[in-house]
């Protein structure tokens, strides 16, 4: 028979090796959730690492739409007028194709919507007869989303309760 001096020492560390072992399963669970929330958020700056630039050429996006509003106001000869903007819209859309492919999308919004928020940023408030509370009676800068971020709101112009 083992003496019992033997056997509490085998207990002992029979316990104390228990003990390590769930200490070490537990940290091994641990590492296993701390590299999948890396990855997770490595996704996330990989998603949204290009923002600063793809806002830079939003910048210039809104250029080709003033110089499209610019030419079509010009009553100078049209043809040559046509020339340059078939140029204009030609570019413009290559740099359209080039942001869609990022991930860039236009927030769809028009006259006569509800102010929402999340999507527009109120640039000024107006009395309108013709329209109703918190709906939108101007757009003046559009709004983009990146991978489902707004990363820029549209800037419009609401109607509020006329004054009584």
């Amino acid at each position: 028979m083992i003496d019992s001096k033997k056997q509490k020492q085998f207990e002992k560390l029979k316990k104390e090796k228990d003990e390590y072992l769930k200490g070490w399963q537990k940290e091994r669970a641990d590492f296993i959730n701390y590299k999948k929330d890396e990855k997770e958020r490595f996704k996330e700056v990989v998603r949204f690492s290009n923002e600063r630039i793809i806002k830079s050429l939003i910048a210039v996006l809104d250029g080709f739409d003033l110089a499209i509003e610019s030419f079509l106001k010009q009553e100078k000869d049209k043809k040559e007028n046509e020339h340059y903007l078939k140029g204009i819209y030609l570019i413009k859309g290559q740099l359209e194709d080039i942001l869609d492919k990022e991930g860039i999308e236009k927030i769809k919004v028009k006259l006569g919507d509800s102010f929402n928020p999340a999507l527009h940023e109120v640039v000024a408030v107006i009395e309108d007869k013709k329209s109703s509370p918190d709906t939108i009676t101007e757009i003046l800068e559009k709004g983009y989303i990146l991978n489902g971020k707004v990363i820029r709101p549209c800037r419009v112009i609401v109607a509020k309760i006329k004054d009584k």
